[in-house]
């Protein structure tokens, strides 16, 4: 299943490169009954915290007790998601704007895999980690990045959010931060936290779902900074799209 799962992220990244998700500055008409973003953020966000704890909790059958350090990580998960389900959608400026119900229901899906994958895959391996795994440089390295790319991401959604008042639709020029380096700092921080996340937990289950963070930002990234370009005439040249300094 996992071998699947990354090669669809290939297909989709490809399909995303010519076909921007309809949602946020790219919203069109034409995919279907709507319901506001807020909800609908709300809505294909809260499916990954559900999932992912029943999957973890009881997704193997097994019956011992699991792993302190499995905990760890299962905190780490809910720290993000947490956020991006009850607080992010309640934050956000234009959450009365429309957002297809065929989009919702394409990121339920995603949110559902990769909490499924992660989730039962952590059961089944609890046993394989032990306290020493808190010391290997894997772990620590793969924290510091979560944290780090989980911080950018929160930053950089504020100073987003700043850009305009609340119920205003006007986009703007964001500064300040790793906006100074790439113009979607949301998203490189969202892709570093989920390469930490592999690397903590060291699994292919980790790192599929890393994968299919990049397939998903990247090209999203990569229209924005298009849509940036052709928007502002002064827009800052020399920032990249995504990934500081390469593209």
């Amino acid at each position: 299943m996992v071998i699947g799962w990354f090669a669809l992220s290939l297909c989709v990244c490809a399909v995303l490169f010519f076909i921007s998700a309809p949602y946020g500055r790219h919203s069109r008409q034409g995919w279907g009954p709507v319901l506001q973003a807020r909800f609908g953020w709300l809505i294909m966000e809260v499916f990954s915290p559900l999932v992912f704890s029943l999957f973890f909790f009881f997704g193997n059958g097994k019956t011992q007790p699991l792993h302190s350090v499995t905990i760890v990580f299962f905190s780490l998960w809910l720290l993000h998601y947490v956020h991006r389900a009850c607080i992010y959608p309640f934050l956000m400026h234009y959450g009365e704007k429309p957002m297809a119900l065929s989009v919702v229901a394409m990121a339920v899906v995603f949110n559902v895999v990769n909490a499924y994958i992660n989730g039962r895959y952590l059961n089944y391996s609890s046993g394989t980690y032990t306290w020493l795994w808190l010391y290997d440089p894997r772990f620590i390295t793969g924290t510091v990045l979560f944290i780090c790319g989980f911080v950018i991401n929160i930053h950089s959604d504020t100073l987003l959010r700043n850009l305009r008042n609340k119920g205003e639709d006007v986009y703007g020029v964001p500064r300040g931060g790793v906006f100074g380096l790439v113009s979607c700092a949301n998203y490189f921080g969202e892709i570093v936290e989920w390469f930490g996340w592999a690397a903590l937990t060291w699994s292919v289950a980790g790192l599929s779902f890393a994968v299919w963070t990049a397939a998903n930002l990247i090209p999203r990234a990569y229209a924005h900074h298009r849509w940036y370009h052709h928007t502002f005439a002064h827009y800052p040249r020399r920032r990249k799209a995504i990934i500081p300094f390469l593209f």
